[in-house]
């Protein structure tokens, strides 16, 4: 019996500690180790855009349409984003898809939606918890707070107007051109942020739904959003 017992007690031990360790892992690990693809996935893009010179002059004008992007490469960065809500220091890297790799380097762009700026509905994904909680405060979004966007040749500001809205994940139609319960009845330049609820499930997922206000040249400075 005491053979038992000490058995039983020594699986018990080695199972809790395996148990601490994925929790660790999964807490503190995966978040080192993405917070510093992040980092690069940033680096690669602003030493890109530094290469590629001086952009262009585009209007300030959310009505006009900036110059239509190139194809975006699967699996690549081609943006940052900005959310103050979120922090000051928050920024993560924008990259095309929203596959399991993919969204452990950054946020992930739903590649059947629209470019950054043009019409449409430009959808993007991110974890809400592990590989760097990008969406943790995800529930903190307000009417109002700006999402700021720049592809290294235009800020694009977006100003949020419903959310966070709770639905099912089979919900597709909250990314179409004009979302579905968004409040949105005509096409227009919109923006769409998704991400897992519950914080540490992916049973259900909250939305949260931009509309496309103002866009200036990045030689002009960082828009008045990021200033203040």
């Amino acid at each position: 019996m005491r053979v038992i017992v000490r058995t039983v007690s020594e699986l018990c031990i080695t199972v809790g500690s395996l148990i601490v360790l994925f929790v660790v892992y999964a807490l503190f690990w995966t978040g080192v180790r993405a917070d510093d693809v992040m980092d690069d996935q940033i680096d690669q893009l602003r030493e890109q855009w530094s290469e590629a010179g001086a952009p262009p002059v585009t209007s300030g004008s959310a009505s006009a349409s900036p110059a239509r992007p190139a194809p975006y490469a699967e699996g690549r960065p081609f943006a940052i984003m900005y959310i103050p809500r979120l922090g000051f220091t928050w920024n993560k890297p924008v990259l095309e898809g929203t596959g399991t790799g993919i969204l452990k380097k950054g946020l992930g762009h739903y590649a059947e939606t629209a470019q950054l700026g043009q019409k449409g509905n430009f959808a993007v994904a991110g974890h809400r918890r592990t590989y760097g909680d990008p969406f943790k405060d995800f529930p903190e979004l307000r009417r109002g707070d700006a999402v700021v966007l720049t592809d290294g040749r235009t800020w694009f500001t977006y100003r949020i107007d419903k959310g966070p809205y709770k639905t099912v994940p089979t919900d597709v139609e909250v990314i179409d051109p004009v979302p579905r319960t968004s409040g949105y009845t005509r096409s227009g330049r919109y923006l769409t942020l998704t991400t897992c609820e519950p914080e540490w499930g992916h049973s259900h997922r909250l939305i949260v739904w931009a509309h496309l206000d103002s866009t200036q040249p990045v030689e002009a400075g960082e828009p008045e959003a990021l200033r203040r």
